[in-house]
């Protein structure tokens, strides 16, 4: 079983490029923090390289920038390639089959902003008139 996810920030903006058949590819790096402290009590981050494909790919290039956290699920996948100077180089990078955009869409790469509306629907159901709102720190999670 080959499976990966991660949830992390992206390092820098996407890189949308089309292939040469025409199909979509994107990539961009995840920087994910490491679970425990090290011994100096700093945590360190592993900063994974993604590669998107077709409307994926698409999507990833027009909504996300550098700072955004997303959620990226997909396989490992490695690979070689000879360089310009003729050494042989390595890759290990996911391939993502999800990505989730974890950074509501009206926020800059600082993580603060509001949280756009969605655009109303005529086929959406209309809101109750009976709604309360709740403030957050009443949440029971």
């Amino acid at each position: 079983m080959n499976k990966a996810m991660l949830v992390g920030n992206l390092t820098r903006d996407p890189e949308l490029r089309v292939t040469s058949s025409g199909i979509s590819v994107c990539s961009f790096t995840v920087a994910v923090q490491r679970r425990y402290a090290n011994q100096a009590g700093e945590r360190q981050a592993d900063f994974i390289p993604v590669v998107t494909w077709r409307a994926l790919a698409d999507n990833c290039g027009k909504y996300l920038v550098k700072g955004k956290k997303v959620g990226v699920v997909g396989t490992i996948n490695t690979r070689n390639y000879e360089a310009a100077d003729g050494t042989k180089r390595y890759v290990t990078e996911i391939v993502a089959d999800e990505v989730e955009f974890l950074s509501p869409s009206s926020q800059g790469a600082g993580g603060t902003g509001k949280i756009d509306a969605p655009p109303s629907d005529s086929d959406a159901p209309a809101e109750s008139e009976n709604f309360t709102a709740i403030d957050d720190d009443d949440l029971p999670f």
